[in-house]
């Protein structure tokens, strides 16, 4: 399993249908949110909250904020 991290990546993964689950920070852009979150209840993907964009980034494996990321199978 690997994150697909930020909104544009989520939605990708997303419309390909590759996502699993979906992680996003309550402290993101409420339009990125809106628009995520959206697109997770069309594709029947679950929507896990984190509390912060540091919090998440830190889930991630990385060294910065990040807003979402997506989980994903490794089929790259």
């Amino acid at each position: 399993m690997q994150f697909k991290v930020g909104a544009k990546q989520t939605a990708k993964m997303l419309e390909q249908d590759r996502a699993i689950e979906v992680y996003v920070a309550r402290d993101a852009d409420p339009q990125m949110k809106e628009k995520i979150v959206h697109l997770c209840e069309r594709t029947g993907v679950p929507v896990k909250w984190i509390d912060s964009m540091n919090e998440l980034g830190e889930t991630c494996g990385i060294d910065i904020g990040a807003a979402m990321a997506a989980l994903v199978t490794e089929e790259e």
